[in-house]
């Protein structure tokens, strides 16, 4: 299977390896991206509450790390996501 037999053998339910799969594709170097929930959701074709969850689900299990953004006004942007790589 190649670079992601970890996350396959994992019990997460498939919203959240697909999730997973998309921000793995979406990082840098250093394991960092930040697309907002609505575009993950759009380029997925999940629902936004199905992208949340499965968010959830990674931060709980440790395949990543969720970091707020903000806007100089002090509103929120995008998430800052750190991926575990394997």
């Amino acid at each position: 299977m190649g670079y992601f037999d970890s996350i396959y053998a994992t019990d997460l339910p498939h919203r959240a390896v697909a999730v997973y799969m998309y921000l793995v594709e979406r990082a840098n170097k250093e394991g960092i991206c930040w697309p907002a929930v609505s575009t993950i959701s759009r380029e997925l074709s999940l629902s936004r509450s199905t992208v949340q969850r499965a968010l959830r689900d990674l931060e709980r299990t440790g395949w990543l790390t969720r970091e707020p953004r903000w806007r100089e006004n002090g509103s929120c942007s995008s998430n800052h996501y750190l991926i575990r790589m394997s």
